[in-house]
């Protein structure tokens, strides 16, 4: 005794038991009629059943599909909310899987979906959210939804309040909480990321390609809920959900967003002033959003105010703002560059200023700050008054910690950067760092022997320690160039270096030859008697399955060519068909290319009786991986290399 279908189409109100009127399928229009009415859990389970073939299609399923879909329309508005849950999520899927099937009924399923984001279970209304989310990817999105955006908005902005939970939560009720010391479990673990050496392109910022990855500022609520649920959804029909937006589709929105950054950057930097904490910390993520923008218009306009407010917000009472601030200046930071040379007095003021400020977590955020604002503006950070105001802090934090803290590597990492930054600057700070450096090395390597030849009764060790140390290493040489020398001379870094380039951890291999290159760079004459030892082993590493430990040898080895002009003759054998069968590999990452190009060229240029025979074998993709390259020594001896060989083998080119 089922009530007859409500035909005028209504899927408002307890007693309307069907979504629409006109069911899809062949069939004229009808209301299905169940002849019993389940009980609850039996309806909610019988959907949830089904739901499991939609994605897959299974065929038994597609056969019947009309008519699941409507019996899942006249369960739409069941009082049970479990049942509700199930048919908004059997009806995200279906939009995935047979968007054909809800075309025709498209305007009421929105209306329904209206209504059950504003459910008053949460758990339906957060599965309804997942509709708007999957229709944002279906291409007949803004076709469908235009119309009805009038009425999404609105409901997906009051989806997005903080209740007063999450506020506790998110500590959005504390607003100064700067004394209270960290607890341990707030610090998530830090790993490093080993050195990798990359070339410029032109009209490019330095960056670490895989620096990309971004951190949700809600680290807190980091369940799918209701409030961050409509977050996903970027605002353009052709952004994934949850996903990493593409390049392109980011560069879509940002286009569009243009026209309004001139009203709405000053107003995220009044939010910055904002009494509460929380809008404090998200305006400084939104603003680091927007960086870009800022540092290309005239400084005076956005990029002064920014930069003023954020470095007050990292001075904040709120070790929430803190790290946004941090956070968001390091961003401000990379995009500015040498932009930032005029207020690097008043940048460090403020960095410094916060060591004394600020609790565990953010002195490890801070850090990175000091880290990329030296890679920013690089040997600008040479001058006797900023050295001064940098150097104490940072030379206090390092005595204090001990060899086996892990504080040590952001330190260390922070250190690298401000070395290479400073150069000579550097010289009176070099000697304990670079000693201290040679320790860790030498401590790990025995560790790891200890471990290898009694498992059961040694620990393995922590070898970051070991790679953190040589990326340090690097960073002085590089900085300190053949200042480096007489350090090198005075220690066993070498013999530590052999050891480390033979390491089974492809990390360490891969900071080894960064600094078997810089040091190749600085003080050649320490590292030619190695070279007959180190060479075979350069060869074996030039494998690309470890991307960045193949780039890192195929660096050293081009860097050791300009060193061994033509005494470099015996090796070219060992590294060539390599290098040649990498540079011709499908799919090889860009920097790979660009640096085995690099290195083909050099050993051209110093062997080019050795290497011009194979040059029909190289030159199309050479060519194609260094067009684009900022012009610098490197791309110069290549090309000369390239110019040597085609005098000695003209053929090679002619095609």
């Amino acid at each position: 005794s089922q009530p007859t279908c409500p035909q005028q189409g209504s899927i408002t109100g307890r007693g309307a038991s069907c979504l629409l009127t006109n069911p899809p399928g062949p069939h004229p229009p009808r209301c299905p009629s169940p002849p019993v009415l389940f009980p609850p859990p039996t309806r909610s389970h019988a959907i949830a059943c089904v739901n499991q073939f939609i994605m897959d299609r299974a065929q038994a399923l597609m056969e019947n599909i009309d008519t699941f879909i409507e019996h899942l329309f006249a369960l739409a508005v069941d009082e049970d909310p479990e049942v509700r849950k199930n048919v908004c999520r059997a009806l995200v899927m279906l939009l995935e899987v047979r968007i054909d099937r809800l075309i025709p009924h498209m305007h009421s399923i929105i209306q329904y979906m209206l209504q059950r984001t504003q459910d008053s279970d949460e758990n339906v209304a957060l599965e309804a959210c997942e509709f708007w989310l999957t229709l944002a990817e279906q291409p007949i999105c803004k076709e469908v939804l235009t119309s009805h955006l009038v009425q999404l908005i609105p409901i997906l902005v009051n989806g997005m309040k903080y209740s007063e939970i999450d506020i506790i939560l998110l500590k959005g009720d504390v607003e100064e909480d700067e004394a209270i010391p960290d607890s341990e479990q707030d610090i998530k673990p830090r790993f490093h990321k080993s050195r990798t050496v990359t070339l410029q392109h032109e009209e490019e910022r330095p960056q670490d390609p895989e620096d990309a990855e971004d951190e949700d500022d809600d680290d807190t609520l980091s369940d799918w809920n209701l409030r961050t649920a409509p977050r996903g959804w970027e605002g353009c029909p052709q952004t994934p959900p949850r996903l990493a937006p593409s390049p392109l589709d980011s560069q879509s929105c940002m286009q569009g967003m243009v026209p309004y950054l001139p009203e709405l950057i000053p107003h995220l930097i009044q939010c910055l002033a904002d009494k509460k904490a929380l809008v404090r910390s998200i305006a400084c993520w939104t603003l680091s959003r927007y960086a870009h923008w800022v540092v290309s218009q005239p400084p005076d306009m956005y990029l002064k105010p920014l930069m003023t407010e954020l470095l007050k917000r990292i001075l904040d009472s709120n070790k929430r703002v803190q790290e946004a601030a941090c956070s968001a200046f390091a961003t401000l930071e990379e995009e500015a560059c040498t932009e930032l040379v005029p207020y690097l007095s008043f940048i460090l003021d403020t960095l410094v200023f916060a060591f004394g400020k600020y609790q565990h977590k953010n002195l490890l955020i801070l850090y990175d700050a000091i880290g990329t604002l030296a890679d920013s503006v690089g040997h600008h950070l040479n001058q006797p008054e900023y050295i001064q105001k940098l150097m104490p802090p940072l030379i206090q934090k390092w005595n204090e910690l001990k060899d086996e803290d892990k504080d040590l590597f952001p330190l260390l990492e922070c250190l690298s950067s401000v070395a290479t930054a400073l150069q000579s600057g550097f010289l009176p700070y070099c000697e304990p760092v670079y000693q201290r450096c040679v320790t860790l090395v030498q401590k790990t390597l025995a560790q790891a022997m200890m471990y290898n030849q009694h498992p059961d009764q040694y620990e393995a060790p922590d070898k970051d320690f070991m790679i953190v140390a040589l990326d340090l290493l690097s960073g002085l040489a590089e900085g300190l160039g053949c200042h480096v020398e007489q350090l090198v001379a005075r220690s066993n870094i070498m013999t530590l270096l052999f050891q480390c380039m033979q390491d089974t951890m492809p990390e360490v291999r891969q900071s080894s030859f960064a600094l078997l290159g810089d040091l190749t760079k600085a003080c050649f004459v320490h590292v030619k008697p190695c070279i007959a030892e180190f060479m075979p082993i350069l060869g074996t590493n030039l494998n690309p399955e470890f991307i960045s430990v193949c780039n890192n040898a195929t660096w050293a080895i081009g860097e050791i060519c300009m060193q061994m002009g033509a005494e470099m003759q015996p090796y070219v054998q060992m590294v060539l068909n390599n290098l040649v069968e990498i540079i011709n590999r499908p799919n090889t990452p860009k920097t790979l290319l660009e640096n085995t190009a690099i290195t083909i060229g050099r050993l051209g240029f110093v062997c080019p009786q050795e290497v011009a025979p194979m040059l029909q074998q190289f030159i199309r993709p050479w060519c194609t991986s260094l067009r684009n390259i900022r012009d610098n020594e490197e791309k110069d001896s290549a090309f000369r290399g390239i110019c040597v060989m085609i005098g000695v083998n003209p053929g090679g080119v002619v095609q």
